[in-house]
């Protein structure tokens, strides 16, 4: 707590800027990218999931209002939440209570998943998204997130260190400050910039 994890996610979305030094995209500085074509980039999944008191298909479908019923199955399914959402009396067409009230923690992450997934940005930053869920949830919630991973740069934050030992390059943070770089090199090598 207090390491800067949050930071760095402010940083990406440009909630603010860095007053030192810069964080790059494809070696193009923040700064240049309009912040709505920034945002509309990437996909967030947090610990506390930001659900609205909708119907469920409203709330996947939040992440991109386009997306068609077949759209906001699909992205339901990849995440594992459909079959949750069919057992509902009103299915899709379910309201939630303010902030998903009315569903379990990991009901409510995998349809901030499911969100995640319709939107298809190529950059998903993940804040702590298997905090205070039970085993059966965990299960679920990774196997979704498995699936909401595929082809993106993720970007993810945790204390759990078995969820890090996915990612190509772990930074351990303390006060602010990147104290170790652990490179993981049996996966693809990739560039990371920050």
């Amino acid at each position: 707590s207090g390491a800067g994890k949050s930071t760095i996610t402010n940083l990406i979305l440009r909630l603010y800027d860095p007053s030192k030094g810069k964080i790059t995209i494809d070696g193009v500085d923040l700064k240049d990218y309009e912040r709505e074509s920034l945002r509309e980039k990437i996909a967030i999944v947090l610990q506390g999931s930001v659900l609205f008191g909708a119907s469920i298909r409203e709330n996947i479908a939040y992440g991109r209002p386009d997306a068609t019923d077949d759209d906001i199955i699909a992205a339901a399914q990849a995440a594992n939440a459909h079959d949750f959402i069919m057992a509902l009396e009103d299915g899709y067409d379910a309201v939630i209570g303010e902030r998903g009230s009315t569903l379990s923690g990991g009901q409510r992450q995998r349809i901030s998943i499911a969100r995640a997934l319709i939107r298809n940005a190529p950059i998903l930053v993940l804040d702590e998204p298997m905090t205070g869920l039970d085993v059966g949830s965990e299960v679920l919630v990774s196997d979704a997130l498995d699936h909401l991973m595929q082809n993106k740069t993720c970007i993810i934050i945790t204390h759990d260190m078995d969820a890090a030992r996915k990612a190509d390059t772990v930074f351990l943070l303390e006060k602010g400050k990147i104290t170790q770089t652990i490179l993981e090199f049996s996966k693809p090598n990739r560039q990371v910039y920050i």
